[in-house]
Order: structure tokens, then sequence, then C-alpha cells
């Protein structure tokens, strides 16, 4: 099989076998020493491959066989020679523990030739109602699925393994006679009939976020809190569209407290990956690629609905981290940073009260220390997080602040370097693409419009194909790995809003190319809904379609995002239909627990709200519109720009701009809604009291 996606990656499945009566030994091949358990009664071997202070581990049995974690970036030729040296052929599941470099550094290597996808997830939530990473599941060894949860503490775990062992050899029939009924369940569930989404939907996941939510601290649910900005930008949008003042209420909490807390590096910039706590303190210091992206287009909905100048700094210091720290020189994005330094997580970023005055002087250092809720004792291992927690207000930050803490920056920058995830991801380039595309028309700031098109030109010249195939992964001029779901469906919306940045018709081409592509190799054009992987893939137990958001949105819900643009933006007919088909297919996915699925619910704000088509033909793009489109956001308005330079393109893109002619001086404004075109006006005056109509 092909490369399996990062969030599978994440994938936890246990194993049906219980150690017991193990005998170990040792041994080197390959240059490489391995620890083996072999159970006597012959249910399980485990080999423990060692790779430095990495880990990695072959478990087999009958045949089959598992890897646990693919050490480190650099070991993927030794241990792949050992897994051919054993007969490995196929690989029964792969597992990546968490996903620090040590960890899963090889791990794209070895699941080149398998792939476990989503079915796992899909019969967790068939069987429990709700999913979540890290899955456990627990298969026959024909991979059917028969017990399946999400995290379970170690001891939980062995209990269950025990359990399951004892079944297995007990009542083997009763297991397998589940496993076959769970996979025709998700078989059928392909077929599954939908229906139309309506505006209830949306009101209801509102209504399960406004359950959750902690009034307190923002964020919903408790320790661990984990930022998921797509709902946040969904309750935002659900405000303004309803006006319903608490949806909006909610998202800028909880935006506020996650910058007031640790989980944002007050020094350096930029989000770590969860807050450990509910007050979002102390973070998971681990800082990634796509949450950056996605907090970035959170803060920058949340500047242009309320122009809080907090907002935009937020943004600025975010997506300044990543081009600093992040950003390959030939334009792509790595993965993100590691949280351990010298084999201790968050070393790298906490300070003592007594080097911070030793750094700073002692007046300076109270001014800092006063600012940030530094204090002798910390509130980290003896050590301090900086944070504003409890500070009456954060909007101003005090003139002197802001130069003292570029000297602790420097100062930071002298420690042991975290390690960097180097590999650039097509899909989490995307979103990052459309981060830099939003907020560099929001702030006005060119440099993060033109780091979104180098990273695009990079996407296009390092990780497709002549062919126009999509690839996942790029590392030290390498690419690999046919792309899924996401990656498409990521690409494409980044290129999307790149194009209602620059409106240069080669993204709105390059996006529809990918789109098309989609349809073709991803498609279920029957019944609606988009698979992980394309159709010349292998099979699994049931080529299952994903829907839940997690720490990213759901691959279908930016696919029918894509659709729904691409429909108005070119008036073409087969995105239209195919939107429609997922659309409905959607509305009965998320049905059962919309607030799993935040990031379809925006997509159902842009299609069952009132929306227009704003066509502007002018020789030159107008510096008036370019104002309107910073000024807030409109996702239910897609614009077009007719120049001389795109007239030809953008009308074989959008054949309807055809009858829209360049004037010789001056601007045309169309503006249209449900199929009717007002008569064209001259000013973006005009075009604000067009909207304003019913």
């Amino acid at each position: 099989m092909k490369r399996k996606g990062f969030k599978g990656i994440l994938l936890l499945l246990s194993m049906l076998f219980a150690l017991t009566g193990c005998s170990v030994s040792e041994a080197t091949q390959h240059g490489m020493a391995v620890d083996t358990i072999q159970a006597e009664d012959v249910l399980l071997r485990v080999d423990f491959l060692n790779v430095g202070q990495a880990d990695c581990a072959l478990l087999s049995t009958n045949g089959h066989y598992m890897v646990i974690d693919g050490g480190n970036n650099g070991d993927a030729d030794r241990i792949l020679s050992y897994l051919e040296e054993q007969g490995v052929e196929k690989l029964d599941a792969v597992v990546g523990t968490h996903p620090h470099e040590d960890h899963i550094g090889s791990l794209d290597a070895i699941i080149n030739h398998f792939d476990v996808d989503a079915v796992y997830m899909a019969a967790c939530v068939a069987m429990t109602g709700s999913g979540g990473w890290p899955l456990t599941v627990l298969l026959t060894p024909e991979q059917k699925p028969f017990w399946a949860g999400t995290y379970l503490p170690r001891q939980a775990l062995l209990s269950l393994l025990q359990q399951a062992a004892r079944l297995w050899r007990e009542d083997r029939g009763s297991l397998l006679t589940a496993g076959e009924a769970l996979t025709d369940r998700l078989r059928e569930a392909e077929g599954a009939g939908t229906g139309f989404p309506d505006r209830a939907l949306a009101g209801m996941a509102a209504g399960l976020y406004a359950r959750s939510f902690d009034t307190r601290w923002g964020g919903f649910g408790h320790a661990p809190k984990f930022p998921t900005p797509h709902n946040l930008i969904f309750l935002l949008r659900y405000a303004r569209r309803t006006g319903e003042a608490q949806a909006g209420a909610m998202a800028e909490q909880t935006l506020e407290s996650m910058y007031r807390g640790g989980l944002f590096d007050h020094v350096g910039g930029g989000f770590a990956r969860y807050s450990t706590d509910e007050m979002w303190l102390v973070p998971h210091f681990e800082k990634m690629l796509y949450d950056n992206a996605l907090l970035a287009l959170a803060y920058t909905e949340a500047y242009q609905q309320a122009r809080r100048p907090l907002y935009g700094e937020i943004v600025r210091r975010t997506l300044d981290y990543v081009l600093r720290e992040l950003r390959d020189f030939q334009g792509g994005f790595y993965c993100g940073q590691d949280a351990d330094s010298e084999g201790e997580e968050g070393k790298y970023y906490v300070f003592t009260a007594g080097e911070l005055r030793d750094l700073l002087g002692p007046e300076d250092a109270e001014a800092f220390c006063g600012w940030y809720g530094v204090t002798e004792t910390g509130n980290f291992a003896g050590k301090n997080i900086l944070n504003l927690i409890g500070r009456e207000q954060v909007q101003r930050e005090p003139v002197r602040i802001r130069p003292l803490r570029e000297r602790v920056y420097a100062y930071r920058l002298e420690r042991t370097c975290l390690h960097r995830d180097d590999k650039v991801l097509a899909a989490w380039n995307g979103l990052m693409i459309a981060a830099l595309a939003r907020a560099g028309l929001a702030l006005d700031e060119p440099r993060y419009r033109d780091a979104a098109v180098g990273a695009a030109a990079f996407l296009k010249r390092s990780l497709t194909e002549e062919n126009g195939r999509l690839l996942a992964r790029w590392r030290a001029g390498q690419a690999a790995h046919p792309g899924k779901l996401d990656d498409y469906a990521f690409c494409a919306w980044g290129l999307l809003e790149l194009y209602g940045v620059t409106f240069r018709t080669a993204y709105l081409a390059e996006a529809r190319d990918l789109t098309a592509r989609l349809l073709e190799q991803f498609f279920d054009g029957k019944n609606g809904g988009f698979y992980p992987y394309a159709a010349d893939g292998e099979q699994l137990i049931t080529r299952t379609k994903e829907t839940y958001d997690g720490a990213m949105p759901s691959g279908n819900a930016a696919a029918a995002l894509v659709l729904s643009r691409l429909a108005r933006l070119t008036g073409e007919a087969r995105w239209r239909t195919a939107a429609d088909l997922q659309l409905g297919y959607l509305a009965g996915a998320t049905r059962t627990y919309p607030a799993g699925h935040g990031f379809a619910m925006l997509v159902f704000l842009e299609e069952l709200w009132p929306s227009a088509e704003l066509v502007c033909a002018a020789r030159t793009m107008p510096e008036e519109l370019a104002a309107f489109l910073r000024e807030a956001s409109r996702p239910e308005l897609t614009v077009l720009v007719k120049t001389p330079e795109t007239a030809k393109p953008l009308e074989e893109l959008a054949p309807f701009t055809e009858a829209y002619p360049i004037p010789e001086t001056g601007v045309r404004y169309y503006l249209c809604r449900n199929g009717a075109c007002a008569r064209p006006v001259d000013s973006i005056s005009e075009v604000r009291r067009l909207l304003k109509q019913n």
C-alpha cells in the first residue's frame, strides 16, 4: 500500500495477544542491536530495534506484523532492511505513539507499503457514537474490528487486552461474528442516504458548543484543551449571520484566553499544540504548522469582525514565527518543532526570575517579570512559563516590553536548538497558504501574500507531477507518496484563498484542476462523500469516508467548501452538481453530532444564508475594492476581477464573465444573487448599497 496521512500515523491499533511466559534474547543484525521477546506459546514475538535514543519495535504473530514507532529520520534504510530480512511483505498496522521525530521520523518511509486509513476510526464511531485520537481498536487476524474506543490509560488498556485474549481463547466465534457484523455495517453505511443541510444543523452545533463551554477559562470541555480553531471560526461566522451574540462571545473569550496563557509563545510567537490544563497555562510545547495556520485564520477572522488590534498583533506574531523558523528557503513550510530539548520537555521555553535579572538588569527585569507573571517560585517545575493570565487588560503592551522581549528571544536562541521536523507536507502547506493569503489581505501585509505565493509555487514545482498528480510529502529535495484527500482539498482551498487576494487566474485554474482530480479519483458520484485515498489505492475491509473534524478540518468538509466556491466563482454546472451531492452527504453524516463537524457547518453557513457574486471589470485592480475586501470577512461574497490581462483565461474558467465588458476608463461592478444580476455600478459605495438590499 501507499503512504498513510499523518492523522493515520497517530492511529493506535492494539494487538489482541497477551504477553505471558516471555523470554528475552539479544542479537545484532544489519549493524542493529535487536532485543526479542518471544511468548512461549508463540502468540506474539516483539523485536525492539536499537535506533539510539529513538524507538522502533516489530510485533509479529502467525505471519501478521505491526511496527510501533519508526526511529529518527535517518533510520529508514536500516529499519526497512531488518523488516525485509524478517520476511515482512505487508504490515497489518503501524503505530506512532506520538508525533515526535524520534518516534515517527522514518514512519513515512515504512508505511510507503502500508495504509490503514480511516476504516478503524469509522468503526469507533459506529460502535461508540464518537471518535478521537489516539484510537484503540481490537481486530481479528483478518483486520475486522470488534472493539473500539479512544484513549485508554495503561492499566485499563492492559486489562482490556487480557480480557480480549481470554475471550479469544474461550469464545473466539463470538468475536469473529462481531467483527463480521461490524464490517457489514460499515459497508452498508457507504451507501446510506442523506438529504440536504438546513439551518437547524448549524444551530444545533452552536448549542452543543455552548453546553460544553468553559465560562471561566474559555475553550470547551476540560483539560487537556485543544484549540480547534475551525470551530471558533464557525462560531464567529454563525454569530455574524444570525445575530446570536453568545456564539461570538464564546469564540472571542477562547481566543483571548489561549493568547493569555502559555499556549502562545510570548517570546518567539506561535502556538503550541494544546494545553495540559484548563486555564491554557501549561502547553504540550510542540509547535505544529497546521495548528498555527488554522489559528492564524481564526484570529484573522476575529480581527476582521471585531477590529481589535490585539487580534491583528497575534496574527502577525504567529505568522512571523512561521516565516522565521519553519520556512524552507525554496518556499515550502516544514511540519513543526519538537517540545523537547536536552531530553526535557519545555526546557527551551521556560525561565527563572534570576536568569532574567542577570540578562535584563534589575529594573528592566522587574518590568518584564511583572508583565509576564514571572515569580521566584515559578509556575512550571520551579521555572516560569511566560503568561498574561489574570492581567486586567492585555490590549496595550507597555512600550518598554517589546525591546525586552526581543532581548529575551535572542538569549533563548543561544540555548540548545529544538529539533525541527523538516518534511514539507502538501496538506499542511495548503492550510498555511490559506492563512497567509487571508492575513496578507486583512492586515495589508504584502510579505504574507508573497509568502503564500512562494509556497504555492513550491507546491507546483516540487510536489506536483507532470500529469498534475499531487504528491504528499517532500524532504531534502525528494518528493514521495501519492496525495490523499486532505492534500488535494486543503491545497485547492489555499489556492482559492490566494486567488481572492491576488486575482491571478493561474491560482483559480490550479484549484480547478486539483478539484477535478478529486472528483475523478476520490468522489463517490452515486452517494456523495470523498474517500480518503484514491481509487487506484489498495482496498481495505471497506473504503470508508471520514467526515468528522480532528485537529484539522475534515477533508470531506474542505472538499465541500472548494466545490461550493468553485460553483459560485465559475458558474459551471459540474461543480454545482457535485457540491449539492456532497452537501447532502454531509447533512446526513453530521446530523447525529453536528458539533463534531464544525468545518462542515462553516460550509453550510455559506450555502444556506444569502450569498452573492461580484465581478469587477477594470483596466487595473481598483484600490477601493482591495480596501473593501480588507475591512471585513465576507465568505458569502465571491469576487472575480476582470482586466485586459486576465480577461481571456477568466472567460475560460468562468464563461459567464464574457458578458461583462471592461470599460475604457473607470470600473464596472456586476453584482448577482441567485442567478439575477443588478444593473452595473461604478463604485464600491454602490456595491455596499446593493448588498444591504434584501
